[in-house]
């Protein structure tokens, strides 16, 4: 089927994500994808600058993760997780434990980043309802993200993603995003809502708030906040779906954090893009609270594909990439060059704010736009041409390239970035 045939066809029956069709252009058709790069049915490669909404950390097609797939597939591709178990699951278990913040010790299999978080609230909710106590709200940041189901959405706050649906979330109250000017003002606030609210849960993106522009936290303010929930009973869910697996230059967000989240929530890179899956982690004491000869108080949650053998065989291959040298110095060569990279926009007198954490690079244009309006449809259309694949969020231009990159291919973004500023 060429390109054109695929074309009609897809605007004849698809609804496509985050995409208004009365206005959108027509989407790229891709034939394949290898590496860095995807490409079209004409053979024209695009570098793929977000890792394909960071997934893709180790490339497209990757032979390790490739292999693993293949090899699983021939032994178990699917059983039922409730009431079975295998190796795959135990080896993953086992890896990801290994790689996660100490205090982390059970993990609840799901297919997605917002399952894994609709996970994550309900055991918090169900915490307390097991130990005699009814906690109806949750606290989350302002211009928080955490997926499109009903919880993740309510836990969210961008109003593009929620208008028609406020009526039908769950109870949330928003703070603001502490800094080391208003942390102790945020702590009030926190202290006045307490008081006011029985909260089950805090949940946030450690370090970097993906949707919210890539707005970066930091660290230490933190660890305030989460020290501060702890002292109120109220459990911290760190959403580490994005940040996850490399990308703020540690295995975790959290790990940069002193005080650890009793909740994490995972997926996108867990499997390197090659299938959906996700993990809902969580401490001893989360999981021993739902232990009892009463079996209502046991988590009653479950998902036909949870556990899959053929997602858990390529995440566990995803991990041994991740820990690998090459990989970890894939990660230090991006870290390095975003920085050095970093100083020159700043200077650029179309660039507004730059920020940097690990392989994740952004900076603002010094203009106002929509987030998914003309303005910025050309900015993704410009990219295109040039043979780069990105998705600005609104005035925002960011950067989650692959872990394979190498020094020319981020040689090769950054020189056209700046092509792009002084073509503007």
């Amino acid at each position: 089927m060429n390109a054109s045939e695929i074309l009609k066809k897809d605007a004849a029956n698809i609804w496509h994500p985050l995409t208004q069709h009365k206005t959108a252009m027509p989407p790229l058709a891709i034939s394949h994808a290898q590496g860095n790069y995807l490409f079209d049915h004409e053979g024209i490669k695009y570098f793929d600058a977000i890792s394909s909404w960071y997934t893709c950390s180790y490339g497209h097609c990757n032979s390790t993760l490739i292999s693993a797939l293949q090899n699983q597939s021939q032994h178990l591709h699917h059983v039922v997780f409730a009431g079975m178990t295998h190796e795959p699951a135990v080896n993953l278990s086992e890896k990801i434990l290994s790689i996660l913040p100490a205090n982390q010790s059970k993990l609840f299999f799901s297919e997605n980043g917002s399952t894994s978080v609709e996970i994550a609230l309900k055991m918090a909710f169900q915490y307390h309802f097991n130990r005699g106590e009814k906690r109806l709200a949750v606290i989350a940041l302002d211009g928080g993200f955490h997926g499109d189901t009903f919880g993740a959405m309510s836990a969210s706050g961008l109003s593009v993603y929620n208008g028609p649906f406020e009526d039908l979330l769950i109870k949330v109250e928003r703070i603001p995003v502490p800094t080391q000017h208003n942390i102790d003002e945020v702590l009030l606030q926190i202290d006045r809502l307490v008081e006011k609210y029985q909260f089950a849960s805090f949940i946030y993106e450690p370090l970097v708030q993906g949707a919210a522009a890539m707005q970066m936290n930091d660290a230490s303010v933190m660890d305030k906040l989460l020290s501060r929930f702890r002292e109120s009973g109220i459990l911290t869910i760190a959403d580490e779906v994005m940040t996850g697996f490399g990308k703020t230059g540690t295995y975790f967000a959290s790990d940069q954090i002193l005080t650890k989240p009793d909740i994490i929530c995972l997926s996108k890179a867990l499997t390197g893009g090659i299938m959906p899956m996700a993990i809902t982690s969580c401490t001893q004491e989360v999981y021993e609270a739902f232990l009892s000869d009463d079996t209502s108080r046991g988590f009653f949650h479950g998902h036909t594909y949870s556990g899959n053998p053929l997602g858990c065989a390529v995440a566990g291959a995803a991990i041994d990439l991740l820990i690998s040298d090459e990989i970890q110095d894939g990660i230090k060569l991006i870290n390095n060059a975003h920085a050095l990279f970093a100083k020159r926009l700043q200077e650029h007198s179309l660039v507004a704010a730059v920020r940097h954490c690990g392989v994740i690079l952004a900076f603002d244009l010094d203009l106002e736009m929509q987030r998914y309006g003309n303005e910025r449809n050309e900015i993704f259309q410009w990219f295109w041409k040039k043979g780069i694949f990105l998705r600005p969020l609104g005035k925002t231009i960011y950067l989650v390239p692959p872990f394979t990159t190498t020094a020319q291919e981020l040689e090769f973004l950054y020189e056209t970035i700046l092509e792009f500023l002084e073509s503007r």
